[in-house]
């Protein structure tokens, strides 16, 4: 006498986003309130280069920033060493504080976590902040890990990437993916490069969590496509150079140029995979790297009858958080409960150079 149990190979699994969660550090100021430390920071440069730099400031579209480190610190001689210790304790302290709110948000503990990824690359931390996570919080001790250190901005996706494939091949299994950033702790005190400035002038601190599913009776919208895009011949557009005083921005001017040249091979051939135009694309779910990256894709995208309110209400509200930002971007098409059936297209461009999808259905 025996029995089989017959299972479903041809049935898709469903990967949802149940929740998502954010977590701001302490210390904030606006633009305003930044300029008095620029003037000091520059004392001694030739005044039409600080008038370049206070208009820059001044027109970057971000009107407030938050960081670990109050300004005082920010433009303190600290070394290295120092800013990497303030990073350590208190992108901690970010990432959990984010991660309990979206277990709340989710109803669960840190036990019903099978997956972490944690996303970081301003700062240094061996172990990585998912370790010291599993600690405090209590996870599984069987709970896969996988830190994200080198991908930049672009990492909140790519880590919503790598859960969506560890749910698809694991049914009944969760994953929390943890972005957490700070550019402020980069800053370079003796460097009046373009790049450190605007760096400065765009970015700010923040972290972000998420939790997907593939529990068949969760709810949340469901990810129904994903994919990455590799620029050839750019790996000099975007990243960090080590230096003895840290980590040193690699920004290139020509990076909204490059995004406008690709953007129809990035988005139309993905979408033509999934069955879909970009005029059935309701809401493009955009990271928001500068003033000039929002305004190249706003016109792309505007020319279509959409808006990026989203994108720029975060670029505003934040700044570049780095991986954490298209997070919030997230967040509030969340908080705006879009109709059944909307689909969201989210979209990040990072150091590679590349460019990484995530389809979303409601």
């Amino acid at each position: 006498m025996g029995f089989s149990i017959s299972v479903d190979y041809t049935k898709k699994m469903s990967v949802k986003i149940t929740s998502i969660a954010t977590q701001l550090p302490p210390y904030t100021r606006s633009t305003e309130e930044i300029l008095p430390y620029l003037k000091v920071w520059m004392t001694g440069q030739e005044e039409r280069f600080q008038r370049k730099v206070i208009k820059l400031f001044e027109n970057a579209a971000v009107d407030r920033r938050y960081s670990i480190m109050d300004a005082d610190e920010v433009f303190n001689n600290t070394s290295f060493e120092q800013k990497n210790a303030v990073y350590k304790r208190e992108t901690i302290k970010l990432a959990e504080g984010a991660l309990q709110k979206a277990l709340d948000k989710a109803g669960l503990t840190g036990k019903d976590i099978d997956y972490i990824i944690t996303v970081s690359c301003t700062g240094i931390m061996i172990p990585s902040v998912d370790a010291y996570l599993i600690n405090s919080m209590k996870m599984k001790q069987d709970i896969v890990r996988l830190p994200i250190t080198e991908m930049g901005c672009v990492a909140g996706v790519s880590g919503m990437i790598y859960a969506n494939n560890f749910l698809k091949a694991n049914p009944n299994k969760r994953a929390a993916v943890i972005a957490v950033e700070s550019p402020t702790s980069t800053f370079q005190l003796n460097d009046f490069s373009m790049t450190n400035i605007v760096s400065a002038a765009i970015f700010g601190d923040g972290c972000a969590a998420t939790i997907l599913s593939s529990y068949e009776e969760e709810k949340g919208p469901e990810i129904i496509g994903e994919a990455m895009y590799h620029f050839y011949d750019a790996i000099h557009m975007m990243g960090f150079e080590l230096k003895n005083s840290g980590l040193q921005m690699v920004l290139d001017k020509e990076v909204p140029q490059k995004i406008s040249d690709h953007f129809p091979a990035i988005v139309h051939p993905f979408l033509e995979q999934h069955g879909l135009t970009i005029d059935q694309v309701d809401h493009l779910i955009f990271h928001p790297g500068g003033k000039k990256i929002v305004q190249t894709v706003e016109a792309l995208f505007g020319s279509l009858g959409k808006n990026i309110d989203n994108t720029k209400a975060v670029l505003k509200e934040f700044g570049n958080m780095s991986s954490a930002t298209v997070l919030y971007v997230f967040e509030k098409f969340m908080q705006q409960k879009p109709a059944k059936d909307d689909i969201g297209l989210m979209l990040s461009f990072g150091p590679g150079f590349t460019a990484q999808r995530l389809l979303i259905k409601w």
